[in-house]
């Protein structure tokens, strides 16, 4: 149901008054169908009954089977339109007058937008939701509608700069005006969501949703609003802007992951919320540590920790592993003094880790979960030359993410064949890490995921030659089944050898 509202480019408000407005031509009593059920229908928390079923079916012209409720309508007839019905239809015998029986149908381009304008004359207070829906809105809808049909989708340069014009013009508001949402308890429930999907949604998926909602809550900055919510608008803007980072890190754009950071940055600080503001800055650490310099990883790490202060929180637990990552790193790169500031790191992470409640130790995204902080440890001890001590806690991290969380999981699983390659079993360690990712289902083959496994790859050979394993590792790689499902990033990444 939302995903056939939001590809019409309209709000709650305009479905609620389409219902009554069919509900007033039959002369029937007014509806109790206001925005928050209509909302609560859409999350999934409550189902209409067949009454409202039928209406919602003929405000979207669609089927029971199209909002995802199967069975038959009440009225025992179908509601989907046919492939001749014209890019506006009204409900057969209804006034012309009657703005609110109006049913748009996905357009194709444009000229939807002015016809929709048309019919609500001049006066602006009677416009619908989609007056202000941009270029970059269109392409992501059409996008997700595409992934929603099981089509292919390739990112190309109109995708990616549509989005980062997304993101710009969300910079554009955040300086010139602080304002607030409207709905905003809805928005920050959708939000917090996303921490509990993106490990388990393919991240192409993941980002088209997330960009929708992010550029919901940039419309509404258009007009200021009360102090108390100031804030939440601008928290929402941080979140949202920051698991768009997140997703962009998976998809191999390091460029469009540090440009949503920024962004991200800009709207926590303007919430003078510092545990915010220390995991916007940890989060973005991971750009470098995984497509950069880990010196840099290790300048945000502690940049982090200085933001989050003495409170236990998310960032304040996260920051030192992170830390701890990136010192592994550069003592494999052969930095002397950086294992013992490693194994101190992860010590200090596991003492604030112990104290986070238990929302925080719950979310993927927002928080720092056990799987998190086991995966982290792992990699260090890993990367410090300490392979039984890393296949052990890779090992139990492993145990604790579910088949669905896809990255972390493949992320722990190509650990555990670095492992192997430290312990002197480079087929092992080749072979593992191909397997890794030849079970992955196509849509979740992540950059990240594939750059990671070149890198160890690489590394293998560079230790012992082209083996048989390295080099159908490569083949498997490099065939056609194997497919990044982002373009190429326009900054060369770092090519040495050795695993991050």
């Amino acid at each position: 149901m939302k995903a056939h509202r939001l590809a019409l480019g309209v709000s709650l408000s305009d479905v609620v008054a389409q219902v009554r407005a069919l509900f007033e031509l039959e002369d029937r009593p007014t509806p109790k169908l206001g925005e928050t059920l209509l909302s609560a229908y859409e999350s999934g928390y409550k189902r209409p009954g067949p009454e409202y079923l039928h209406y919602l079916c003929r405000v979207f012209r669609v089927d029971p089977d199209g909002l995802g409720f199967p069975g038959r309508c009440i009225c025992g007839q179908k509601h989907a339109i046919r492939p001749d019905t014209p890019p506006l239809v009204q409900v057969q015998g209804e006034s012309d007058a009657l703005v609110g029986s109006v049913v748009v149908s996905m357009p194709d381009n444009r000229n939807w937008i002015n016809q929709v304008r048309g019919l609500y004359g001049s006066d602006r207070a009677r416009e619908p939701a989609c007056a202000d829906v941009g270029e970059e809105d269109i392409v992501l809808r059409r996008t997700l509608l595409q992934l929603l049909a099981g089509a292919g989708v390739t990112l190309d340069g109109q995708f990616l700069g549509a989005i980062d014009n997304l993101r710009r013009r969300m910079d554009d508001t955040l300086v010139n005006a602080t304002v607030s949402p409207t709905m905003l308890d809805q928005w920050e429930e959708t939000t917090l969501g996303y921490g509990q999907q993106y490990q388990a949604t393919p991240s192409l998926r993941m980002l088209c949703d997330v960009l929708l909602d992010f550029s919901e809550v940039r419309r509404m900055c258009d007009h200021r609003q009360p102090i108390e919510l100031q804030e939440r608008l601008c928290r929402l803007a941080a979140q949202l802007a920051g698991m768009s980072g997140l997703i962009m890190i998976n998809l191999g754009d390091h460029r469009l992951a540090r440009s949503f950071f920024r962004t991200a940055r800009t709207a926590a600080d303007e919430t003078g919320d510092r545990p915010l503001r220390a995991w916007v800055t940890v989060r973005e650490a991971l750009v470098p540590m995984y497509y950069g310099d880990p010196r840099e990883a290790l300048h945000l790490a502690r940049k982090a920790q200085d933001l989050a202060g003495r409170t236990p929180s998310v960032a304040a637990a996260m920051a030192p592993a992170v830390e701890a990552r990136a010192l592994g790193q550069l003592a494999l790169r052969g930095r002397s003094d950086a294992a013992p500031g490693a194994r101190r790191a992860l010590v200090r992470s596991r003492a604030v880790f112990d104290q986070l409640s238990k929302a925080d130790l719950n979310d993927l995204a927002y928080g720092f979960t056990e799987r998190q902080m086991s995966f982290y440890e792992g990699d260090t001890f890993t990367n410090l030359g300490d392979h039984q001590r890393g296949e052990e806690v890779l090992s139990h991290a492993l145990t604790l993410y579910s088949a669905t969380e896809r990255v972390d999981r493949t992320l722990v699983r190509l650990n555990r064949a670095a492992c192997k390659l430290y312990a002197g079993e480079p087929g092992a360690a080749a072979t593992t890490a191909k397997e890794a990712i030849l079970e992955l289902p196509d849509e979740h083959r992540s950059d990240i995921l594939l750059h990671r496994a070149r890198q160890l790859n690489a590394a293998v050979a560079a230790k012992h030659g082209e083996i048989p394993e390295v080099k159908d590792f490569r083949e498997a790689l490099s065939g056609p089944s194997v497919q990044s499902p982002t373009i190429t990033p326009p900054v060369p990444r770092p090519s040495s050898p050795e695993p991050v």
